[in-house]
């Protein structure tokens, strides 16, 4: 499959960009991430979702190993492999592991479910699905978490939904680790 909008180059993105591209795929350990070299043709843009993207994750309140596995799965229940295998690398280092992965691909029906965890998968399948919560649903959620957090959960799971169809569309494949 060959991406819609190809990587930006350094003239492209402008130097900040470019920069920030290749420091990212070092922490990453892989080559620049296509979706700061794709994303940032869009400039100013760019540096919104950036800004909004990075106050829910990694500066979101829930803890980042949870922030990781709802990340993964809605990239799973959206079948975005790009959103997938980059935050596989990114939960690696928030405590993510091979099981919670295979957990994460299973959904809330999967065994060895922390009680919240399992809250939060069928959290994120009810709303991917409905686009909405059951009443019982919000009840468990305000029960096992507050007001801003349960915000917070809502917009990372719609702000991931929607970066999942941008990437999608713009069929962009994962990255190329570093050296392979």
């Amino acid at each position: 499959m060959t991406p819609r909008i190809a990587p930006g180059t350094r003239k492209e993105l402008g130097l900040p960009i470019w920069v920030f591209s290749r420091l990212a795929g070092r922490a990453t350990r892989t080559t620049p991430p296509a979706i700061f070299t794709t994303l940032g043709r869009g400039r100013g843009l760019f540096w919104g979702w950036l800004h909004f993207a990075g106050r829910l994750m990694p500066g979101g309140r829930l803890p980042r190993r949870e922030t990781e596995l709802v990340i993964l799965r809605v990239a799973s229940l959206r079948g975005c492999d790009y959103e997938f295998e980059h935050h596989v690398r990114l939960g690696r280092r928030a405590g993510v592991t091979p099981t919670d992965v295979d957990r994460v691909r299973e959904g809330s029906a999967a065994e060895g479910w922390q009680r919240h965890e399992r809250l939060l998968m069928r959290a994120i399948e009810e709303l991917l699905a409905t686009k909405d919560l059951s009443d019982t649903t919000w009840a468990e959620l305000r029960a096992a978490y507050d007001e801003r957090t349960v915000i917070e959960l809502l917009l990372l799971v719609g702000h991931y939904d929607m970066l999942a169809t941008t990437l999608m569309t713009l069929r962009l494949e994962p990255d190329r680790p570093l050296g392979g």
